[in-house]
């Protein structure tokens, strides 16, 4: 998702009834002037009440959103510093849905993430202490210094949308995202992440270092006294809710892709496989990752079809890290991004 992507996206509000949706205990209540709001033109709002605490980030902003729309998963890359933490807890507080972050360390276990069975004394019984999982949205910081026993804890609340302890499943709340962190450039103490856990994130997105201007700005707001532990002194408030996401999905649900539309998104994928840069290129779950997200960003531009400029838009997040590089081309420098690139100029977009 290229930054001049997201600029150019536009949105027109529409009409639609919401529907209910469930938010963890605590969450900060919605603003009532939000539920007015049709679930496009409240989802709309969210780039200028999280514009209040974290300067830029427009593409990551956009595809945190695609997610929550998707039911998705998200894993952000970026070196420290990029407001990656800030970037969840504010959408959390404009959104009005509850947060919690977990900091992946080698010696986490897997109990730690789920929550587990806890033995009281006074009534000679086990009850089940749940774990930060059961939340809205989940900040899995630094996911790779983790082992892979720890890892794959979370491959049942990605997938199910629930945890199983003592062969119980435990349903987690509604909507659930996962956003895990990792660094680009730290690689002591870490473990690489499966393909298989790679392929339940519905997209991989690049968060930048600032440009001059955009530094400019950070500085100047924390020269004026910004905390960034305190949202609501910076402004931020919720500006939508549960029931939005709930209805813009019954919406997306609705969208017209054509069967033109689709085969171009199998052919898009197929390239990649046959591509002599990848060992690895996209699955089937990829293709219906690519479909899912592309209806998204359709809905958010105010369409009610896709078209293959929605495809292309959102290729690179979400199929750059579906793909395994050969160790020859790596070495010659070739990136997924570069294959990704390579494959969407070499196939012919329906007209």
């Amino acid at each position: 998702m290229t930054e001049k992507a997201t600029t150019q996206l536009r949105i027109t509000p529409g009409t639609a009834a919401a529907t209910s949706g469930t938010t963890t205990p605590g969450a900060p209540a919605v603003d009532p002037r939000a539920t007015a709001l049709d679930p496009r033109a409240a989802l709309t709002a969210l780039r200028a009440e999280i514009a209040k605490a974290v300067v830029g980030q427009d593409a990551a902003v956009t595809g945190l959103v695609v997610a929550l729309l998707c039911g998705g998963h998200v894993l952000l890359e970026g070196v420290p510093g990029v407001a990656k933490t800030l970037l969840i807890r504010t959408l959390s507080t404009a959104l009005s849905l509850g947060t919690k972050r977990i900091q992946f360390t080698p010696d986490l276990m897997p109990g730690d993430v789920t929550g587990s069975l806890v033995y009281d004394a006074r009534t000679a019984e086990f009850s089940f202490q749940p774990g930060p999982v059961f939340t809205n949205l989940l900040l899995a910081d630094e996911i790779n210094r983790t082992p892979p026993k720890t890892q794959a804890a979370l491959l049942e609340a990605m997938e199910e949308r629930q945890v199983t302890v003592d062969g119980e499943p435990r349903a987690l709340p509604v909507p659930f995202l996962v956003a895990a962190t990792q660094n680009p450039v730290e690689y002591e103490g870490t473990y690489p992440l499966p393909e298989a856990q790679l392929d339940r994130f519905l997209l991989k997105l690049i968060l930048p270092l600032p440009d001059r201007d955009q530094e400019f700005q950070v500085l100047a707001r924390h020269a004026a006294g910004f905390d960034p532990r305190d949202l609501a002194a910076a402004g931020v408030r919720p500006v939508a809710g549960p029931e939005h996401i709930a209805a813009a999905r019954e919406q997306i649900a609705k969208l017209t892709v054509a069967p033109e539309v689709l085969a171009y998104i199998v052919d898009l994928c197929r390239a990649t496989r046959q591509s002599p840069s990848l060992s690895i290129g996209v699955s089937p779950r990829g293709a219906t990752a690519l479909l899912g997200a592309s209806r998204a960003w359709a809905w958010l531009a105010g369409r009610d079809y896709v078209t293959p400029d929605d495809v292309k838009a959102l290729a690179l997040p979400t199929l750059r890290h579906r793909v395994a590089l050969r160790a020859e081309a790596e070495m010659e420098g070739v990136t997924a991004d570069s294959v990704i690139q390579a494959v969407l100029a070499q196939t012919p977009a329906p007209r």
